[in-house]
């Protein structure tokens, strides 16, 4: 993983939902390193249903569906305290369906907006009760699909573009609260979500055309910047999308 500076998260209680794979997984490990109590979600029964468990061992962990309203409404059920939420978890084509579809359309809208939306909402009581230094913290996870039409995903980008009005809304309402809301877009990063483009070597061009490191990034091209925000540092930052994209949104 790349160095970066470090922040002290001892005491933190963090949740990071989709925490089992990729960007998840990896901000949750760094978050763990930094002394954080982690818990992550995913839609397995248990984490001992993933192939790689061992890497979730000494996390808790929670079963969620993001469109599933009374798995959520369960998992915050299951949190006695919360600190910092990682607000990740997502996918486009949910369930294989065709975006452009009327079904696939909705289901990736509330895959990837209304279940983070309602997640936030239930956890709003322990974030108001929360100590951490700096106020607790809401980071969502946006999208270079919230700024530019993607043709194949006009689900999950309009819902991407929703989550980057969310977090000005909750960074406006949440300010006087001791709650900091704001989110990360991502560029094109090395994940699941994105292997099937590297399977597709003229679209894997087009799209490091428009990077101008001409490179992919990695989830440990974000971790800092999920620290940074959760960290007393950012005590004075709300509302905001910050761009980790290697220059992409500048093209």
């Amino acid at each position: 993983m790349t160095s970066f500076p470090k922040f002290d998260f001892a005491g933190a209680r963090v949740l990071v939902t989709g925490g089992t794979n990729g960007i998840g997984l990896a901000v949750a490990k760094s978050f763990a390193d930094s002394g954080a109590t982690l818990t992550v979600t995913g839609t397995r029964r248990a984490a001992r249903d993933y192939d790689h468990s061992s890497e979730l061992a000494g996390f808790d962990y929670l079963s969620m569906r993001m469109r599933d309203r009374s798995s959520i409404d369960a998992a915050v059920a299951g949190l006695s305290a919360l600190d910092v939420l990682i607000n990740n978890a997502g996918a486009n084509f949910p369930d294989g369906l065709d975006e452009s579809s009327s079904d696939g359309f909705d289901a990736s809208v509330e895959l990837n907006l209304l279940g983070g939306h309602r997640l936030i909402r239930g956890c709003e009581p322990l974030l108001r009760s929360s100590s951490h230094p700096g106020g607790a913290v809401v980071i969502n996870v946006a999208s270079m699909a919230s700024f530019r039409p993607v043709p194949l995903v006009p689900g999950y980008g309009a819902a991407k573009a929703g989550v980057v009005q969310m977090t000005k809304h909750l960074g406006l309402v949440w300010a006087r609260e001791g709650i900091r809301v704001n989110a990360i877009a991502p560029g094109l990063i090395e994940s699941n979500m994105t292997a099937p483009m590297k399977d597709i070597p003229e679209l894997e061009a087009i799209e490091l055309e428009k990077v101008p490191m001409n490179r992919w990034g990695t989830p440990a091209d974000l971790v800092g910047m999920f620290q940074f925000l959760a960290s007393p540092a950012a005590a004075f930052i709300t509302g905001q999308t910050y761009n980790i994209d290697g220059g992409y949104s500048i093209g």
